[in-house]
């Protein structure tokens, strides 16, 4: 991650429950950067009452911020080891067993080198289950393109690439943590994250000392700008008639109160939004059986400026009120 690498910030709303006064409760309206506002909310994360270390493995593309989530977690107190070899990761888990307590988290930046990194992990990660340890992967994305941008600013090359180009490296690379990224419990697309704004993620995942059951990303978009990479459900807004097309709601975004109403009171927006809700509440239940913790659902419109974002605004008051802790990102909007 280099701090150059900028695009509009994209907005952060959290949405949390009347019950959730202390760590999860969200703070007021914040700053305007590039035209985008930002909001930011104390979300939390897990402790323990026994002695076994809470574990956090953080991998992911090369050059898409592992080194920068780690140093994140360093800061919040958690212990970081970089560079560990998976088969060592149980070792380490009952060394900090052994501290009564003064290693309560533990970090751990595993990278790819070859297929025996993924049979390694799988023995780690069973025995770990084994022994009833607390354990989240997160798994750091990233587009080619942004990618490749970074290798070059620094003049490095792949990890993986050999002989070849960069992409050769990437697409390598990209390929043997294919099963990897599917396993991780929070996915972070960093393609247009700053340094700060990774950052700003992985505090409002880790930053607490309470980790709720489930936490929901709702997250607006503009399908001109592509599809979320780390979405995990997305729905599609452009069944409805368009503000962009209204001169006197054209300047203003989906968070204006004229704009949203004139989006509600579209034929079938609330019937969608009702129903949705509920068909949310059904995958959440499921989630929290399977024990994941991170949900993103993208709600994307044309340029995710009006549709997108009043949609989401009123789907993640749903689910906060439903108890999810929720936070809203909204993309695109300031793009335009």
């Amino acid at each position: 991650m280099t701090e150059h690498d900028t695009q509009p910030t994209p907005e952060r709303t959290p949405r949390t429950t009347g019950e959730d006064a202390g760590p999860g409760t969200a703070r007021p309206e914040g700053r305007h950067d590039n035209g985008a506002h930002v909001s930011t909310g104390d979300e939390t994360a897990g402790t323990h009452d026994t002695g076994i270390p809470e574990l956090v493995i953080i991998s992911g593309m090369s050059g898409a911020g592992r080194s920068t989530a780690a140093k994140c977690l360093e800061d919040l107190g958690w212990f970081v080891v970089d560079n560990l070899p998976p088969a060592l990761i149980p070792t380490m888990v009952e060394l900090g067993a052994r501290s009564q307590g003064n290693v309560a988290r533990i970090a751990v930046v595993v990278d790819v080198r070859g297929r025996r990194f993924f049979d390694n992990l799988r023995e780690s990660l069973a025995d770990l289950d084994s022994r009833g340890v607390t354990r989240r992967i997160v798994f750091l994305e990233s587009s080619d393109e942004a990618l490749v941008r970074r290798f070059e600013s620094v003049r490095r090359p792949h990890p993986l690439q050999g002989d070849g180009r960069i992409v050769d490296g990437i697409d390598a690379e990209r390929e043997l943590l294919r099963e990897l990224r599917g396993d991780a419990d929070l996915v972070i697309d960093t393609s247009s994250l700053n340094v700060h704004e990774l950052r700003a993620k992985m505090d409002a995942q880790f930053a607490g000392d309470e980790e709720p059951e489930l936490r929901a990303t709702v997250m607006s978009f503009g399908f001109k700008y592509g599809l979320p990479v780390d979405a995990d459900l997305v729905v599609d807004m452009r069944f409805l008639p368009n503000p962009h097309w209204v001169p006197e709601l054209r300047p203003y975004s989906g968070l204006n109160e004229e704009v949203s109403a004139y989006v509600l009171n579209q034929p079938g927006a609330k019937e969608f939004l009702d129903r949705y809700a509920e068909l949310l509440q059904l995958i959440a239940a499921g989630y929290r059986r399977e024990g994941k913790r991170y949900v993103t659902v993208a709600v994307g419109c044309t340029g995710g400026k009006h549709r997108s974002v009043a949609m989401s605004e009123k789907l993640a008051a749903r689910l906060a009120a439903e108890g999810v802790e929720t936070v809203v990102v909204h993309r695109d909007m300031g793009r335009e």
